[in-house]
């Protein structure tokens, strides 16, 4: 009986366990959903507005353009330009949300279906080391991407959801899709799909086409793995699957997944990396100096031309002496770089020697001197001598080791006599060929030695290559600058370069007279192997122990200088001005000005009038009719000689006596004028009055 009465019993006692357990359950879920749903408060209310989280702080995108406008570098983290989700094509929204989490607007930012086949597929593959994958939605992503990182642990794994939920309950759907698809890593350093679209096929995102939006939405899964530029047919393959995934998702039809053609998309080509860089290296840092933008991705234009840069870099490859290194800058007449080679190459070495090396010029320098003499006075055709010379025991020599004799400026010049350039740094004073250097551009140190006039003070080939712009532009300052105009991505205008002319150095008929010289000095002078066909003028220069050799000239508007050297200044004994250097300035000139008309040089060169007119006649001649002036500067009466006055004819006389004489312009005619009655006070005694 007690048996029997205990058995009876038993089925009860389960019941209350079963009823005891399911209440503590119950009571645990709802403990557990409360402390789900006061978290999320929580987290709501530590949420920043949208527009903050719209902020990128990851740095800024500059994507810098040729003067044609193609792409030449990419730099930085690539945000790109920031889409309202309106601007954002169908395609690509379809896409992500297909690709990413078909059941987006379906779950509260945690998709638990999502998570129970992550979880079975955990279960499946446990002891083989993966973890749990694919149950993250949108939102979290976007919370992992804002607010937390990509470290994996279960904590971060609950944040995660917490937040994502967090997101759900404070922004739209639509909200969260635009933040995603701004912020969203797609590789190659390009954030959101603006930056993809741009990198990858070389246009905004707002005219996206769905094989292009196919491409974009698959490379979040991998990006360097499905990244366009590190294998094309990967992400082609990977797109295919993205719009199967779309039509299965009910977004687009099996026609239109037929249509979509992705082995026809067009993708941008990666720009080149090599010698251009020595270029952007050097006009990129001034930005600081133009704008004040941190924030925004940046379009800056710049003036570099990539077939003369091609053209430069060649020609430096081909004619620099072995074992040597090479440079060249090359100036439109405005200013603007064209061409801008800092070595051979810029993998193996990124220092530029175009504008950061500091060398002696050797004869180029000669040009300053030689302004210095045709702006005192001296003309192409003034006569002087070459022989030997010595000033306080500096003894200069020429490289022909003889001497000429009688000849001309221009002779002197084209031939480099040091001799006569030594002689025209006494007669003009080494101070002022000092500051004629200054006024064309020369920032480096100048000594002032007699030495000086042969190019002893160290310079910078851009600087040179100034100089000579300057005087193909007749005298008038040139200044070189990379950047045309810099915008936002939205095309927003933040700078223009704008060309000024305001600045003479010196007069036109000096800029004339040098150009004469430095004409002849090609012509049939020392630079004769940089003729390309038409008109050049410019100078070589080749230092002491042949340990740099230089060519500096214009033609048609373009003015490139050639620089070739050790880097540690060592001797090459077959560098001169006159070979390698001339002959890379000729190489690729031909190409840089032959689209270009040919000009013909002004060199008829209009003198003032001082140096014109005889010295008698300049200082003795009655030009201003007899009239004088006192050391005040008051008109005195001129002097009539009494032969003046009995040839004089009677009625001019006549006349002259019955016309009213004008008043004599002294101190009481200015006060009588002024309306001052002016007390006049005697001298000191000693001092004569006025």
């Amino acid at each position: 009986m007690a048996g029997s009465g205990k058995s009876k019993n038993n089925p009860g006692r389960a019941r209350q366990w079963l009823v005891r357990g399911l209440k503590i359950g119950a009571a645990a879920t709802v403990a557990g959903l409360l402390a789900i749903v006061i978290a999320v408060v929580i987290a709501m209310q530590s949420l920043p507005d949208f527009g903050s989280l719209k902020s990128s702080p990851n740095g800024q995108m500059i994507r810098v353009h040729a003067a044609d406008g193609s792409v030449i570098v990419s730099l930085g983290p690539s945000f790109g330009r920031w889409l309202d989700y309106d601007q954002i094509p169908k395609v690509m929204v379809d896409a992500m949300v297909s690709t990413e989490d078909k059941r987006f607007y379906l779950h509260p930012g945690v998709d638990p279906v999502g998570m129970a086949r992550a979880a079975w597929v955990a279960i499946e593959n446990r002891g083989k080391g993966r973890r749990l994958q694919g149950a993250s939605t949108i939102t979290q992503q976007v919370t992992r991407n804002i607010f937390l990182n990509n470290s994996y642990s279960w904590g971060r794994k609950v944040r995660e959801m917490i937040l994502a939920m967090a997101l759900e309950r404070k922004f739209t759907k639509r909200q969260i899709l635009e933040l995603y698809l701004n912020k969203v890593y797609f590789g190659g350093g390009a954030y959101g799909i603006d930056a993809a679209s741009r990198k990858f096929f070389g246009h905004p995102a707002t005219t996206l086409a769905l094989p292009e939006a196919a491409i974009i939405a698959g490379l979040v899964k991998a990006p360097s793995s499905y990244s366009p530029t590190a294998d094309a047919e990967a992400a082609r393959g990977r797109a295919g699957v993205v719009l199967d995934l779309m039509r299965e998702n009910g977004v687009i039809s099996a026609a239109d997944v037929a249509d979509a053609n992705v082995q026809t998309v067009k993708l941008a080509p990666e720009p080149a990396q090599n010698s251009v860089r020595y270029f952007t290296d050097w006009a990129l840092p001034q930005l600081d100096l133009l704008i004040d933008e941190q924030n925004e991705p940046l379009e800056v234009y710049t003036t570099i031309d990539l077939n003369m840069q091609k053209a430069a870099t060649a020609a430096v490859q081909a004619n620099v002496p072995s074992g040597t290194q090479g440079a060249l800058v090359s100036l439109d007449r405005d200013g603007a770089v064209r061409a801008m080679v800092g070595g051979l190459d810029y993998v193996t070495s990124n220092y530029n020697r175009a504008t950061t090396a500091t060398r002696q010029p050797g004869s180029a320098w000669k040009i300053f001197v030689y302004m210095a003499a045709l702006e005192g006075g001296y003309t192409p055709d003034t006569g002087v001598t070459d022989e030997p010379v010595d000033i306080n025991g500096w003894k200069p020599r020429n490289s022909s080791g003889r001497f000429s004799g009688d000849i001309d400026i221009r002779t002197a010049f084209a031939y480099s006599i040091n001799t006569v350039a030594a002689k025209l740094g006494v007669e003009v004073g080494f101070p002022t060929v000092a500051d004629m250097a200054r006024r064309f551009g020369i920032t480096t140190p100048i000594n002032t030695h007699p030495s000086m006039v042969l190019g002893t003070s160290d310079v910078r080939l851009i600087d040179m290559t100034r100089a000579f712009a300057s005087i193909a532009r007749k005298g008038i300052a040139v200044a070189p600058y990379g950047i045309t105009k810099v915008t936002t991505a939205d095309g927003r205008m933040l700078y223009e370069h704008k060309d000024d002319t305001s600045r003479v150095l010196v007069a036109p008929w000096v800029a004339a007279g040098m150009t004469d010289l430095m004409q002849t000095a090609v012509s049939t002078g020392t630079g004769k192997a940089a003729q390309i066909g038409r008109p050049v003028a410019g100078k070589t220069g080749t230092t002491s122990s042949n340990k740099d050799g230089w060519f500096l000239g214009f033609s048609s508007g373009i003015t490139t200088g050639v620089w070739m050297g050790r880097d540690d200044a060592r001797a090459v004994s077959v560098l001169q001005g006159g070979r390698a250097p001339a002959r890379a300035f000729a190489d690729y000139m031909k190409i840089a000005v032959a689209k270009r008309p040919v000009e013909p040089f002004d060199t008829e060169v209009t003198l003032p009038e001082w140096q014109l007119e005889p010295d008698d006649e300049a200082y003795y001649g009655n030009a201003d009719e007899g009239m004088m002036v006192d050391e005040n500067g008051l008109p005195v009466e001129h002097p009539r000689s009494d032969e003046t006055d009995e040839q004089q004819d009677p009625q001019l006389e006549v006349d002259t006596q019955d016309r009213p004489q004008p008043p004599r312009i002294d101190q009481q005619w200015i006060d009588n004028v002024l309306g001052r009655d002016r007390q006049r006070t005697p001298p000191p005694s000693g001092r004569p009055s006025p």
